[in-house]
């Protein structure tokens, strides 16, 4: 069989040509696959830009969906050095004189002294109480010094909250005993019972009455208006229906202001983030919606129905009333949209109706016909995992793959037409090959042939 290689016969370049028709071939309908590709790719980007977006808004309107955000306190202090305060939902405005009398202690005694942590303290039984609840511990010759008595005592699984320590001073080594607990109830008590009266040690030293006081376990007293309230703690929140009370100092005869007022300031934080996230989501889907006639660039949603569907039902709920309300739309609340299509607040208005009707504005936010609901069950009709923009994304997407799989069969196609001009040229090329073998015998025998004359002349 003869060696061939395509383009010998004819010197064209086979492969090159071959690959120049099959590309003009296949150019126009790759084009429009690409063409029709990005356009696909643009609304999916679109889309996944306007679902951001609407997401990021419902965040936003998720946080006012709650009638307590709206009701909040503010509880201040004249001197947070003596007391602090906070108060939830269920305090009423209002102001009230306090006086702190006396702060809630903790039980503290002290031993006599002992020569060192090491002195052996006797033998027998302890009976430790902190208010009701009591511990025994045995004391025998395996922990019969005084530092294992204070370990003892901090290792005792029933203990109910008593810590032991040891200090040296100059006078001496003492035991500190000190409650975990305040209050009046929470005191310090220990029955020592010796069971070794001629070793020479002594263990009832140990005992209450053989103690000193450092500090009187008692209770919490503040006067409200003049009137007193005894409490077993420094903190507590059953003085003043909805208030909190830390108590860090007490001063007899100074009496100070505690005021619960409405939280109008963090009201108007909430309104003015609401008014933040719709401003951002009312950009970004004036972009997507855009069309530059200078350039001819559209936004990627330019002419949609779908972005035309969210912006109407958003822009009708903003503008429709809760019934009922003196301030029942966000216009009479002093939020107004402007010609850039944008919310903002008239401060001193909103303050008037603050003022005026505060429950409104929780009303008018957070009620169950309130605007953080209504725009929350549409927001979730559209971005929800089955809701219209996934549905959408779904369908693009699979116009895509339909375009990988048209892709897929064009390149089939091409393939085999590469082939085929292939194989035509080939044979071309062969032939030529065969006629310019031919033609070059010809002139061969042609060139051996008598010249005219030739035979006259001899």
């Amino acid at each position: 069989m003869a060696i061939t290689s395509a383009g010998i016969g004819s010197g064209l370049d086979i492969g090159g040509l071959v690959s120049q028709l099959v590309a003009a071939e296949g150019q126009p309908a790759l084009f429009r696959l690409n063409s029709k590709e990005a356009r696909l790719q643009a609304d999916l980007s679109g889309v996944g830009t306007l679902k951001s977006a609407l997401s990021q808004f419902q965040d936003s309107v998720k946080a006012l969906n709650d009638l307590e955000t709206f009701q909040s306190r503010r509880a201040t202090s004249s001197d947070a050095e003596l007391f602090s305060v906070s108060a939830d939902t269920s305090a009423v405005a209002s102001s009230y004189s306090i006086e702190v009398m006396q702060l809630a202690e903790s039980a503290k005694l002290r031993s006599g002294d002992f020569s060192s942590e090491t002195e052996v303290v006797g033998t027998g039984t302890l009976d430790i109480s902190l208010g009701a609840d009591t511990f025994q511990l045995t004391i025998d010759g395996t922990n019969n010094i005084l530092a294992d008595v204070r370990d003892a005592i901090n290792s005792a699984s029933d203990n109910p909250g008593i810590q032991a320590s040891i200090i040296n001073i100059d006078s001496g080594t003492r035991l500190i005993l000190t409650s975990e607990k305040v209050g009046s109830a929470n005191t310090i008590d220990i029955v020592a019972t010796d069971d070794d009266a001629i070793d020479g040690f002594d263990l009832t030293q140990l005992s209450t009455a053989n103690l000193t006081t450092i500090q009187v376990a008692q209770d919490a007293i503040i006067e409200v208006d003049g009137q007193t309230a005894t409490r077993d703690n420094n903190s507590f929140s059953d003085v003043i229906t909805g208030v909190n009370f830390t108590l860090n100092k007490a001063d007899v005869g100074v009496v100070e202001t505690l005021t619960v007022a409405l939280d109008s300031g963090s009201v108007k934080s909430k309104v003015d983030d609401f008014v933040t996230a719709y401003n951002s989501l009312a950009d970004t889907m004036k972009t997507l919606s855009a069309y530059d006639p200078d350039s001819g660039r559209a936004g990627a949603l330019q002419g949609d129905s779908l972005l035309r569907g969210v912006q109407n039902q958003i822009r009708q709920t903003l503008t429709s009333g809760v019934a009922g309300l003196d301030f029942g739309t966000l216009a009479e609340a002093g939020v107004t949209t402007n010609e850039a299509g944008h919310l903002e607040v008239d401060s001193d208005k909103l303050d008037d109706v603050i003022d005026n009707d505060f429950t409104a504005i929780s009303q008018l936010f957070a009620s169950e016909n309130g605007l953080a609901n209504s725009l929350d069950t549409i927001l979730e009709a559209y971005i929800s995992s089955g809701g219209t923009l996934s549905s959408r994304t779904e369908s693009i997407q699979s116009r895509i793959d339909l375009i990988d799989d048209d892709r897929s069969r064009l390149n089939t196609r091409l393939a085999a037409l590469e082939a085929r001009y292939t194989a035509q040229f080939t044979a071309m090329d062969i032939l030529v090959s065969q006629l310019q073998s031919l033609g070059s015998a010809l002139t061969g025998q042609l060139a051996g042939l008598p010249k005219p004359n030739s035979i006259n002349n001899n």
